[in-house]
């Protein structure tokens, strides 16, 4: 059989090339493109992003990725948003003014609430498993990852956290609903945690039908 496809999202930011390789690294083909054809017929869709959450729906808007994603996730396709992919999955975002996202998980982005603590919080983090996924097959729990952020989604909806971490506060590290993901930290520099996590995501692209 041909390997799986991971469609990376490449909207001009976060760290694409990282993500490329570690994809390829578990046995994947990756493909690295904001071209609408190539990510239609990928078998599943990473979103990376570092940055501003407001300059990154900008981003996604100017290549029409917005409607890509929309579009992907209704036919089913499963969708992985990392770092700041994961927080454009949701509804909305209050940094800066504050800036509208995909939608596709309900619920807000909120600035993290670490008094006395260094932001962006930057390091390694336990991530505490909630609820069981084909996501987090065969990882400890918990499981220790690599994050870098200063905002964290609050999920609308409980049943929509498979992972917690804490920093200052609780936080929804790894969501999902349906065929959607998001993990807070970053995969690709998570080590063989982060790995795992990709390989199971490719496991899950290449059990959806096309």
């Amino acid at each position: 059989m041909p390997p799986v496809v991971v469609g990376i999202v490449d909207y001009g930011v976060g760290n694409r090339r990282s993500v490329e390789k570690a994809v390829e690294r578990v046995g994947a083909r990756a493909v690295l493109t904001g071209d609408h054809d190539a990510l239609r017929e990928a078998d599943g869709l990473v979103l990376p992003g570092v940055g501003a959450f407001p300059s990154g729906m900008e981003l996604l808007r100017a290549g029409g990725l917005d409607e890509l994603l929309h579009e992907r996730a209704q036919a089913g396709v499963p969708i992985l948003g990392c770092c700041l992919g994961m927080q454009l999955l949701f509804e909305s975002s209050t940094e800066h003014d504050g800036a509208a996202g995909l939608g596709l998980i309900a619920g807000e982005v909120r600035a993290l609430r670490a008094p006395g603590l260094k932001l962006p919080h930057i390091g390694w983090s336990e991530v505490a498993w909630q609820a069981a996924s084909p996501l987090l097959a065969g990882l400890p729990d918990p499981s220790v990852f690599y994050h870098v952020h200063s905002y964290v989604p609050h999920p609308s909806d409980p049943a929509s956290v498979l992972g917690v971490s804490t920093y200052g506060e609780a936080f929804a590290s790894v969501v999902a609903r349906d065929n959607v993901f998001g993990a807070q930290f970053h995969p690709e520099k998570s080590s063989a945690h982060g790995l795992r996590m990709l390989a199971n995501f490719a496991a899950i692209c290449a059990r959806t039908p096309a």
